[in-house]
């Protein structure tokens, strides 16, 4: 690989839940992952989606939230990132199996940036 691919994409939902079930019925996609606050991560065994549950006593509204690229190499995407005027991306925390790097676009939204991919351990293309 040596263009970056999209691989990843992320909504805020009312209930994660209910969300995943819709995409695994009516999809045939897989669920994967679901964390403590109850967001649910599904694939279609190229992309994945995760599907961010909304927290009442947060400020993130329903909707389209974030994306994400599988790379190569994240250093020399961070550097031509900052030579192209944006802020250098930063590395994400927690325990996330995926998305090690969190960077914006010249208007703001959020993209992340993944080495390993977003797919789960044991699911690769």
């Amino acid at each position: 690989m040596t263009r970056p691919r999209l691989r990843h994409l992320a909504f805020v939902v009312q209930d994660a839940k209910r969300m995943a079930a819709f995409y695994c019925e009516q999809f045939g996609m897989e669920l994967f992952h679901t964390d403590p606050d109850g967001s649910h991560f599904v694939t279609d065994g190229y992309l994945n989606l995760a599907l961010i549950q909304q927290q009442l006593d947060g400020d993130v509204a329903t909707g389209f939230n974030h994306f994400g690229f599988q790379v190569d190499d994240i250093p020399p995407i961070a550097e031509r990132l900052a030579e192209a005027g944006v802020p250098r991306p930063v590395l994400r925390g927690g325990d996330r199996p995926f998305a090690e790097y969190r960077a914006t676009d010249p208007e703001g939204n959020w993209f992340d940036l993944s080495e390993h991919g977003f797919l789960p351990p044991g699911l690769s293309e």
